[in-house]
């Protein structure tokens, strides 16, 4: 695995991606809810339900006091927002109940899926380590619950499952953030594009391990505009210059945008029955925060919760060092909750489109596809214009 020490280079291979072929749907098992798709999920603060809640960290990264959770939950659950996050939606999509957070005690359902998710994880163990679930530990965690479902349902029945299952992955900001607000020296020691190769390196042995367990389609969030959050334009407020944002979070974030792709085309040319889907989250987002009221919003510079310039300070619950902070009276107005992640109702909108959006924000698939499709291969053509609604049908 690479580190900041040592790392591999990605030699990318382009090819065609052609169309999708889901497999058959499994039969009912006694253990085993009949006609659904488990739902498997990796990554950081944008996916964690609470994970993060049942380990020793600090509560820079937890959520787990109010106002979080306020909006849908009427209570803090640990999700990094007033409400719930794109997975949660995605589950209820797919008609499947929330996926409760894999370390919550008690929790030994699987046969619908899990949340290895955790706030501040990296693809790289360094960042945050030993505070959060890094993505190595989350395929620890994953391999666990392989071998219990072996174990509940019986070898082929498991396998079916995780053949079945979806796969939603992300991961990359902490690694790309973490740097840039803690001023660390890597981008001294490394290249721009030889610190993302490391990032990228991880979360291709990640994947192929998952692969080998099993897993075929996968979800992939690329990273969303992260030298705009309010944070980062606080930071670049106090560093000066006529630009609001963080231009080297935005260059980091685009070069992984582009350097996506690229690896998991080639993942899939060597996979057999590997398929992926990329969300499109930088140009959704991007769009709400230069148009805000196109999309029903009021701010989507400034955070409902948090203090200083664009409330850009993370001081949201006073739980974090800094106990005075602001809250506004109408978070639905907001596209930020916090200094660095949305409302309950830009997840709604951003999980409407992973779910049904068409091929200009996620493609080559979208997810509604990739479970809801069985044994049939949809026609490139007939992708191209499959029709998006808000609403989800």
């Amino acid at each position: 695995m690479a580190s900041f020490s040592s790392f591999h280079m990605i030699h990318v291979l382009l090819i065609f991606s052609s169309c999708l072929l889901i497999p058959t749907s499994s039969q009912s098992h006694p253990h085993q809810p009949q006609n659904h798709v488990a739902f498997f999920i990796f990554g950081d603060s944008l996916l964690d339900p609470g994970n993060n809640n049942y380990i020793n960290t600090t509560t820079e990264d937890q959520a787990n006091f109010r106002p979080y959770g306020e909006t849908f939950f009427k209570y803090p659950t640990g999700r990094f927002s007033d409400g719930r996050l794109i997975p949660d939606f995605i589950a209820e999509y797919a008609k499947l109940p929330l996926i409760p957070p894999y370390l919550q005690p008690g929790n030994h359902q699987f046969t619908y899926g899990a949340n290895f998710a955790s706030g501040g994880a990296g693809a790289l163990d360094e960042i945050n380590q030993g505070l959060v679930v890094n993505l190595n530990t989350q395929l620890r965690y994953f391999k666990k619950v392989e071998k219990h479902l072996r174990q509940k349902l019986g070898d082929e029945e498991s396998k079916k499952l995780l053949l079945e299952a979806v796969y939603l992955i992300s991961i990359g900001g902490n690694d790309y953030i973490s740097p840039l607000f803690r001023n660390y020296s890597v981008f001294q020691i490394y290249s721009h594009r030889q610190y993302l190769d490391m990032v990228m390196g991880n979360l291709t042995v990640v994947i192929q391990e998952i692969y080998q367990k099993g897993g075929r389609k996968f979800g992939f969030v690329n990273m969303g505009p992260l030298g705009c959050l309010p944070a980062m334009k606080a930071i670049k407020l106090q560093q000066g210059g006529t630009v609001e944002c963080l231009e080297e979070a935005t260059v980091l974030v685009k070069l992984h945008n582009r350097v996506l792709p690229e690896v998991l085309q080639k993942l899939e040319s060597k996979l057999k029955g590997f398929k992926y889907s990329i969300f499109d989250f930088y140009t959704t987002a991007k769009e709400r925060m230069d148009n805000p009221s196109k999309y029903g919003f009021k701010e989507a510079k400034i955070a409902c919760c948090g203090s200083g310039p664009y409330r850009g300070l993370y001081s949201c619950g006073g739980m974090r060092g800094t106990k005075e902070y602001e809250l506004c009276s109408n978070v639905s107005e907001y596209m930020f909750f916090d200094s660095f992640h949305p409302t309950d109702r830009v997840y709604q909108q951003l999980a409407e489109l992973v779910w049904s959006g068409t091929h200009n924000v996620i493609k080559p698939y979208n997810l509604k596809q990739l479970f809801g499709h069985s044994q049939e291969e949809i026609p490139c053509d007939q992708f191209e214009h499959l029709p998006y609604t808000s609403n989800v049908p």
